[in-house]
Formats: structure tokens, C-alpha cells, sequence
């Protein structure tokens, strides 16, 4: 994983810093583990991106603050159940220009957790001990580019790795809509 990130990242770099922009993108999750019976959880991202753009593929990195997680019953008590757990995403990303204005997206993923808050009816717990530390996934979606360096996507996050959760084999599973702005962008 490791020497891919380090060949796209050479990749980008080839691209011509010339054509490379900065930028910012805001938006939200819709965020639950795969095999599951829990209800998805609403949260939001948040962070900044670099664009080395060429005709037809661009490379962009970013680095993203992410809320995830899952809500519900618990099974057997019917307490509500409430997940929150906060994430530093990085991805790499490869998008292919299929129109001026359009484009898809694919590529790793690696995802640091920052912190963890586990509300069981009354009772709260922030241990990250029942939970895998960081998280490896990719990143599938689509871009369109509006006048003013505006743009807005749509993408699916999904883990490789599992999370360990409670020695539970399950992935982090997010959909997420943003809202960026490339700086200087047209």
C-alpha cells in the first residue's frame, strides 16, 4: 500500500506544478459498519486538498476530518445506541476527466481515529481500546466543476480492513456529498 502511495504521489508530482491548486471541501456523512443491523449515522467532513492536474488524469491528496460511525438498538435491551467515532482521513485520489466540467474518482485511503464516544443509554465510555486504531480503504465517486472554482461530489468510502470493533470483523461504510472550492479556481 505504502509504494502505491508512493507512486501516485510521484505520478502527481510529474503533472507539472504549474497546474496544481489548492483547495477546500465541506460536507456530509452518512456512516455505518457493513454487517449490521444498526441504523446509519449522520455526521459531517471537513479539510483541504492539493490538485495536480493534467489533461485527462489528475492526482489530488487531501487530508479530511470525518465524523463516522453507526446508531440504534441494542439487541436483547432495547437501549439506544449512539457511535460516534472521529477520524482523520487521508486519501489519494485519481480522477479521470471525462468532460471539462466532469469527473470520476478512485484510490486509497488511510484513516487515523481520533477519538471515540460510546453512548449506551446512560452510560457513556471514550475508549478506543475495542476498536483498530486506524483504518485502511478506498474511496470511489464522481466531480462536477461550477463556474467560480465551485465544486460539488459525491463518494462512497469503504474500509478493507477490519475494524476489530469489540472483536467484531466489520468495515467502515460512508457516503459522503461536499461541497469544495479550489483556490484560483475558474
Amino acid at each position: 500500500m505504502r509504494k502505491i502511495l508512493i507512486l501516485v504521489f510521484v505520478f502527481g508530482l510529474s503533472l507539472g506544478v504549474a497546474q496544481a491548486q489548492f483547495g477546500v471541501r465541506a460536507g456530509f456523512n452518512s456512516a455505518n459498519f457493513s454487517d449490521t443491523n444498526f441504523d446509519a449515522k449522520s455526521g459531517f467532513h471537513f479539510g483541504a486538498y492539493y490538485t495536480a492536474e493534467g489533461t485527462f488524469v489528475s492526482v489530488e491528496p487531501g487530508m479530511f476530518f470525518s465524523k463516522k460511525g453507526y446508531q440504534g438498538e441494542e439487541l436483547g435491551t432495547g437501549r439506544m445506541v449512539d457511535e460516534n467515532l472521529s477520524y482523520l482521513d487521508i486519501p489519494v485520489l485519481l480522477r479521470l476527466n471525462i468532460l471539462p466540467s466532469v469527473n470520476v474518482f478512485a484510490g486509497p485511503q488511510a484513516s487515523l481515529l481520533l477519538a471515540r464516544e460510546y453512548q449506551l443509554g446512560d452510560d457513556i465510555s471514550n475508549s478506543t481500546d475495542v476498536i483498530r486504531g486506524y483504518d485502511l480503504g478506498g474511496v470511489v465517486g464522481a466531480q462536477a466543476r461550477l463556474p467560480f472554482g465551485v465544486n460539488v461530489q459525491a463518494n462512497f468510502d469503504f474500509g478493507l480492513s477490519s475494524l476489530n470493533y469489540f472483536n467484531t470483523p466489520v468495515k467502515n461504510q460512508v457516503f459522503k456529498l461536499s461541497l469544495g472550492y479550489t483556490l484560483g479556481g475558474n
